[in-house]
This record gives C-alpha cells, structure tokens and sequence, in this order.
C-alpha cells in the first residue's frame, strides 16, 4: 500500500456515484509539482463539471463533504478552481514508513494473477560482431524480466538469435570465395564478419546499378507531376498543399539517388572491389542459392553452418557476460525451421492465406501490403518463423504474453503478426511490441565510429569500464581503494553507465550518445545514484552500525524535519512506480523514481545530521532513514541491471 493507492481507494465510492468512468477520475489524483500545496492534489472535480451540469468548485466540496480522509490527511483544502489538495498526517505516514523498514519488498505487493510471460529481446544474428544497435534491445529487455519477476510472475526470456537466414547465405559464399584463411584463424567472428560485410555491399553495388535508372525515371515523372499542378486551375489552398507533398515525394527521391550514387561511387572509387564486382555480377543470386542450399540440407553448407555457429555464439556470450545479461532460453531461427510447413500449411487450410502471384500471403484488412509468410521462390521468411514460435511458445510454456523488445522501425511487421496470431486461434494472448528508438553521435546519426562503422558493441563496453577506471583513480587520490576495488566498482560504474545512459530515454525516442554525461557523478547518471548509495555503506561503515539489530528499532522512526519527510513521501512511492511499469512497460519510470530518491537522500543529508545527532533516538531514527533509502536505491538499481556497489 502506499499512499497514493490509498487515496485513490478513499476517493473510490463516492467518484463512482458521481461517474461511470471511475478509473479516469481517479487517474487525475496524483501527487503534487509543488509541495507549497500539499502532497498530492484531486483535479477530479474539473472533469466532471460538464457532465454533472456544477461548477467544479461545487463539485470539489461534495467530493471533500463526502470523502473519508480525517485519519489519513490533513484536513483537505479547496484551491483555485477546484482543486482539492492533500496533505499527508505525519503519524500516518511515519507509520507507513516503520512498516516498510521490516518489509524486503518495499511495500510492492506480488500481482494478483501470475502470468506466463515471453520476452523477447537482443536477437542478434550469429557469426557477426553485435554492435551498438543490439544495446537497447538488451538492456531494456533485461530490466523488464528483472521487473516482471520481481512482481511475481513467471517470466521466461528468449533471445530469438538469427542462426538460419539469408546471411548465412552470405557468409557461406564469401567464405567458399574470398576467405582470408590466417585472419580466420586468427578470429574466426571477425574474419566471418567482413564477408559477410563484402558480399552485402558487393550486392547493393549491383542492386544500386540497378536501381539508378528507375530512380531516373521516377523522379522525371515526379518533376512532371509538379509541373502539372503548377498549371492546374487548383483551388489555390488546395494547391499549396499538393504542391508541397509533390516536392517531399521529389525530395525523397533525390536523396534515395544521391545514396544509390553513393554505394556504386565507394565500390568504383577502390581498386579491389571494383574487380571483386565486376568479376561477381550475380553476387547476391549465388548467395541466396547457398541460403537454399543450406536449408535443402546441402552437406557441405550444414558443415560450415556447424562450424560457423559455436564460433559465433561464444562471441555474443562474452558480450552478454561484459553486459550481465543472460537468458532462459536461447533459440535461433533453425530451431524452428522444421516447424515452418506446417505452419505456412494450417494458415492455408484454415482459410487465413492464400496463393498470390506465386506467394502465400495473410491479407489485413485495412492494410496496404500482405503478411507474406511463403515467398515465391518457396523460402519460409522472418513471418513464418515468427507465427511457428508464437505456435511453440503457446504449446510449450503455456505463454499468456509475449513482449517483443525491437526497435520502432520492426513496427509494421508486429502489427500484422500480432493480427495474424489474433485471426489463427491466438486471440487470448497479450501481444505487445516494445518498441525504442536509435542510439545517435553527436551529429545526431546512428552512433559510428570515426570511420563510418557501426560501433562495436563489445568495444563499447570495454571503453566504458576503461573510461570508468580513470574516474575511480582520480575520485581516490589517497588510495582509500585497493586495486580489486578499484576494477569492481569500475566495472559497476562503466557498465551501470551505459545501461542507465540507455534505460533512463523514454524507450520510444532516439538519444544522443555522451561519455561526459554517462560517467558523471551529478545529474540523472548511474553514478550519482550509485554514489548516493555508497555514500550511505559509508556512514554505516564510519559509525560501526548494526544493520540487523538497527532495523529492530523500527518503532524509533519519526519525521522531525521537512527533509525527512519529503525523503520518506518519495521512497514510499515506489510500489506506485513498479505498477505503472508493468502497465506501461517504460524503465525509465524507474530511473526517475531513483534519480529522484538521490536527490531527496541529499537533501536530507544536508539538512540532517546523522552520525553526529546528539539526540540518540532521533540519531537512530536517522540511520534507519539512510538504511531505507539504501535498500530502495539498490534494488531499484538490480531491478534495472545495475550493481550497486558499497564503496565508490
């Protein structure tokens, strides 16, 4: 119970004679942006003006009249034009916060009903470096398990690795054709991932050949088509509006050039790879043949595809070990391809897909393009794998939901095997796609590196605990640390950082990376709660305190000072937070909740004295404050991914 609930649920009764839509009214009772008009403020009684035919302030002194509160809050008071602001009684809420000192959960109550849960998250494809883009998907996954769990349902985590697809078609041709055999000894993943890097612009370079003079032709005809309008008798506001869609549609189609321009003007400018083109013009053909060779079961290709694969899965693991990520289940694209048939056969036979121009398609109503889940050359794709383990994840764990956590661009894909797997029998399932947006650089492109690379993610990690380790040493210039400490907290700090720079964005909007601000001890960073946290482990260590027989003096908490309270107001809500973050699915309601904790402990600290309380029973009510906030901060940082670390 925290207080917000328990408001909510005094209010309930009487909103629910006033309104058939409680839970909006009750949504509009949050607490308050200033603590000059109390803890939390009801802003009901404006929405329910119209309806009621009353003015809200009217209607504001029924709700208080009405309104159960005397042994909870002061007494209520009518501001404005109706607004109802509440503040807290301190005996209640120094009550609420005894009971939380004994309480491991933080007054977060396990779900009612616990839920088979999938998440699926990170899917890289092996036999290629995971690079920045994989981050978000890993970190924003995890902490989703981490939260779910802890809320108490049954969650199983999938990373739905590409092992099957057309790269592997890619990698086996450039492997039969352009190996480097000492750079493949020497690192197997490295030398599998400029192949498959080689054949893909290798195939562009021909696509883009292609392409160059179709695009010639659209935009003629695009620069016709404004033209044209230009001479129309169009209304002329209807016109300004045509016109300035015409020239987006001509705009669009210059850059689509200028980049098409630009993948055959990289291959002509390099001696090498001009060669390699020209003497490989069907290039991606031989590739797609070696991907249906493989999957016919070809021996030579399953042989490299074997020895290829452990190569590739060791790689990622070494990265989901710097990450401290991990996963329940780790099941690639091949393990579901001997369910595929069956798969594309009952969607048939139930009358959900049809032939079309040679493919088997799911056609959406409402929607343009069809879920094509058989192409036309009889390759299965990403549809089909993706209905066969929605079959599988049903059958197999009893799955009750399924969240996807794939970036924003996917989002047309979700939508339509989401309506696909609601048609075909999978209509009681909770399907969701947590979608985010994309790490930038400064220059606000995807993060590359100075060559134009995708960065790394492995090396990432490394530069954040290198980076991290240099912080450390000068934050300890008298050498309070040894050298195991050292890396260990640079370890927490530098990978902390970089989940925490990712999970604290609103996972739908693109951020921009920064170092400068991801390792800073101030501001909305990992380290500063981290730092937080480590402070508080210091006070305990300086005083000689007794956690355990510390928290059996619960009794002795008391709010003196307006510090102290506005610290408790905040930890309390932390069960409200973990709700809204099983609803809506954001991390980054957590890191504002821990951010915020931060500051509330800092502001206490400045106000407080603790250790040097003379008052021993306000002393003792102090350190069981500072135990409270370190046991939120931790755990919130766990549930994150996060270590938090004693000593910084």
């Amino acid at each position: 119970m925290t207080a917000l609930s328990e408001i909510k649920e005094r209010f309930r009764p009487l909103l629910s004679e006033l309104t058939g839509d409680v839970e909006s009214a009750l949504a509009m009772i949050r607490p308050a942006q200033d603590s000059k008009f109390g803890d939390f403020q009801a802003n009901c009684a404006m929405s329910l003006a119209k309806p009621l035919g009353k003015p809200p302030r009217e209607i504001a002194q029924q709700i208080v009249d009405g309104v159960q509160l005397d042994d909870l809050c002061e007494t209520p008071e009518i501001a404005g034009p109706g607004f109802i602001n509440l503040r807290l009684r301190s005996d209640w809420l120094e009550g609420l916060a005894r009971g939380l000192v004994g309480d491991e959960r933080l007054g977060c109550e396990l779900v009612a009903e616990s839920k088979s849960v999938i998440v699926d998250y990170s899917s890289p494809n092996v036999a290629k470096p995971m690079h920045v883009g994989h981050l978000r998907s890993s970190v924003i996954g995890a902490s989703l398990c981490h939260i779910l769990r802890f809320a108490g349902h049954e969650v199983i985590s999938d990373n739905h690795i590409g092992d099957w697809g057309t790269q592997f078609g890619m990698i086996i041709f450039g492997y039969q054709n352009f190996v480097d055999r000492v750079a493949y000894e020497a690192d197997p993943v490295g030398e599998l991932a400029r192949l498959y890097r080689l054949v893909n612009q290798l195939s562009d370079y021909h696509g883009a050949k292609l392409k160059l003079p179709q695009l010639d032709e659209q935009i003629a005809a695009a620069e016709t088509r404004i033209t044209d309008a230009e001479q129309s008798a169009e209304d002329p506001k209807k016109l300004k509006k045509t016109l300035k869609k015409l020239r987006g549609d001509l705009d669009g189609l210059r850059e689509t050039r200028k980049s098409t321009e630009s993948k055959i003007a990289v291959v002509d400018g390099d001696e090498s790879l001009a060669a390699l083109a020209a003497a490989n013009p069907n290039i991606a053909r031989l590739a797609r043949d070696e991907t249906a060779k493989l999957h016919a079961g070809d021996e030579e290709n399953r042989r490299l595809w074997d020895e290829f694969l452990p190569e590739g899965l060791k790689a990622l693991d070494t990265v989901y070990d710097k990450l401290g990520v991990t996963f329940d289940k780790t099941l690639g694209e091949s393990f579901y391809q001997p369910l595929l048939a069956d798969v594309v056969a009952d969607l048939k036979s139930s009358g959900l897909a049809s032939d079309s121009e040679g493919a088997v398609c799911v056609f959406i109503e409402g929607n343009d393009a069809p879920f094509i889940v058989q192409k036309s050359d009889g390759a299965f794709n990403y549809a089909t794998t993706d209905l066969a383990t929605i079959r599988y994840r049903v059958n197999e764990f009893s799955a009750d939901a399924m969240f996807y956590v794939v970036d924003t661009r996917q989002s047309e894909h979700f939508k339509l095997l989401f309506e696909t797997a609601n048609r075909w029998g999978y209509d009681g399932v909770d399907f969701r796609h947590v979608n985010f947006g994309t790490v930038l650089g400064d220059d606000g492109r995807p993060f590359k590196t100075r060559s134009g690379d995708t960065v790394g993610l492995e090396s990432l990690l490394d530069e954040a605990v290198s980076r991290a380790y240099e912080v450390v040493v000068e934050n300890d210039p008298n050498g309070e640390l040894d050298e195991d400490t050292r890396r260990s907290v640079a370890q927490a700090v530098g990978i902390g950082g970089i989940k925490y720079a990712d999970l604290h964005h609103n996972r739908e909007s693109d951020y921009v990376f920064s170092w400068d601000k991801m390792l800073a001890r101030t501001g909305d960073t990992a380290a500063y709660i981290q730092y937080a946290n480590a402070r508080i482990n210091g006070i305990f260590r300086k005083g000689g305190i007794d956690l355990a027989a510390l928290r059996g003096e619960a009794a002795s908490l008391q709010l003196a000072h307006a510090s102290e309270r506005a610290l408790v107001l905040q930890i309390q809500s932390f069960s409200d937070v973990i709700s809204s973050i099983l609803t809506e699915l954001r991390p980054n309601l957590l890191t504002q909740f821990l951010f915020d904790t931060a500051n509330a402990f800092s502001s206490f600290y400045r106000d407080c004295h603790v250790l040097n309380e003379e008052d021993e029973s306000l002393r003792t009510s102090r350190l069981l404050l500072c135990d409270l906030t370190s046991r939120t901060l931790t755990l919130g940082l766990t549930l994150l991914g996060i270590d938090a670390p004693e000593r910084m």
